[in-house]
């Protein structure tokens, strides 16, 4: 506790730092504010039926993303996920698309053209969803709770819809520039933080009306989630370690560079990143055909303890964590750098040998990687299994728990950079936070 109280009057010395995170949390107060702001038109007392919809599936994903301003048919109700949407549809032209590629290898200013296609995108999808929202609001509410109708009605909340996607998009990017922490990650933590209490009340009251173990039960329950926190922290730190070394040039008698050092590869290169796709993509149909469970997408995989969602979801995360890790980590610069320093692998010849080994230790090592991040995905369903309230098993792992836990230790990671760049102690005694890359 004297280590912490320590770190945080460190933490207020620091102008520019303090100036960061007020900053922040200025931002993410506007947003949270931003959130409980209904749309012109929609009575705000008549919003039970949407809230009953969005308590769990898809849609109850859907809203703790938005962090509940989808069931409080908010001016932000579609969230971040659009923005997110288009970066996957982006991302995935890099590889087929020449002129993308290209992009992407121009340093800033391809970084400045990809960000703008990916802003015209996500308005274009923006402009399919809104009306589909809307839609979903006509069969959910009852007539009565529409104080504006029509054609106006219907532009004007699309208009705003989109506005408000925007505002949060252009919120996340203030942050990012001015603030501490990755802007959109940290506006996807906090609407998972908002969600966490009612999570947990929603449990409290289960386990105590009906009699289904009552406060030991409870407890338990806490007890396996704090566990679960922490393998989450060792899933997404990785491994900086692996069995493979390379050595320093030797000159003479010399050796420069002392002992051989580890390259620098990690387990799960790709932090969250595979789950946060592989839902948007399962939640993308749902959100052209109306929101509506009847869909398709809704009858597959409204059911979360469905071995049709949770099959679909592990192989999504599989898939992408190969393809994240593919696109940002590049086996061909690490050897032109190794090469540069002087480096090699024992036994292993540089150059294309040397491209080749790395592709293989890198796939090798994602993996169990991938597979174990698919496993922590899909836990909330076995949670279910075992009769924990929907809300609160969507922390046992799965997507919220980890995007938590990924953004935390990414903050901190920025933190801890500032303390030590200043010669303060960091927030812990090692004075090294592993992060994850920003999302």
């Amino acid at each position: 506790m004297k280590k912490l109280i320590e770190t945080i009057k460190n933490i207020y010395k620091i102008e520019e730092l303090r100036n960061r995170i007020f900053y922040t949390l200025g931002i993410l107060l506007i947003y949270r504010l931003g959130s409980f702001v209904v749309l012109p038109g929609i009575d705000p007392n008549q919003l039970t039926a949407l809230q009953d919809q969005t308590a769990d599936g898809l849609l109850g994903l859907l809203n703790m993303f938005s962090g509940g301003a989808f069931a409080n048919a908010s001016i932000f109700a579609l969230g971040i996920m659009p923005y997110i949407s288009a970066s996957i549809v982006v991302q995935l032209l890099g590889i087929a698309i020449p002129y993308f590629q290209r992009l992407q290898r121009e340093g800033e200013s391809g970084r400045r053209k990809i960000n703008q296609i990916t802003r015209y995108l996500t308005v274009i999808i923006l402009l399919v969803q809104a009306p589909s929202y809307l839609a979903n609001l006509h069969v959910q509410l009852p007539p009565s709770a529409f104080v504006l109708s029509g054609l106006f009605f219907q532009i004007q909340s699309v208009v705003i819809l989109t506005a408000g996607t925007m505002f949060v998009m252009w919120l996340g990017e203030k942050i990012t520039d001015k603030g501490i922490g990755n802007g959109i990650s940290l506006i996807i933590m906090i609407g998972i933080i908002a969600r966490l209490p009612f999570a947990i009340g929603a449990e409290w009251t289960s386990r105590v009306t009906e009699l289904t173990g009552g406060l030991v039960m409870f407890l338990v329950e806490i007890l396996i989630l704090f566990l679960v926190f922490v393998g989450s922290i060792l899933l997404v730190q990785g491994t900086r370690k692996v069995p493979v070394q390379y050595a320093k040039r030797i000159v003479g008698n010399k050796q420069y560079g002392g002992v051989r050092q580890y390259i620098p590869l990690k387990v799960n290169a790709a932090g969250v990143m595979p789950i946060i796709f592989a839902q948007a993509i399962i939640m993308f149909p749902m959100m052209l055909g109306n929101f509506e469970a009847t869909s398709w997408i809704g009858v597959m995989f409204s059911d979360y303890t469905g071995f049709a969602y949770n099959l679909t979801i592990a192989l999504l995360i599989i898939i992408f964590t190969y393809f994240y890790t593919a696109i940002t980590i590049n086996p061909t610069q690490m050897a032109d750098d190794m090469k540069r320093n002087g480096g090699f692998i024992p036994g292993v010849k540089p150059g294309k040998k040397t491209v080749e080994f790395l592709d293989s230790i890198m796939s090798r090592i994602t993996l169990p990687g991938s597979i174990f991040l698919a496993l922590v995905a899909i836990m909330p369903a076995f949670a279910m299994m075992f009769g924990v309230d929907s809300q609160f098993a969507q922390f046992f792992g799965g997507t919220s728990l980890l995007i938590l836990v990924g953004v935390v230790l990414d903050t901190l990671q920025q933190v801890e950079s500032h303390l030590l760049m200043r010669h303060y102690d960091g927030l812990m005694k090692s004075g090294r936070i592993k992060g994850k890359s920003g999302m």
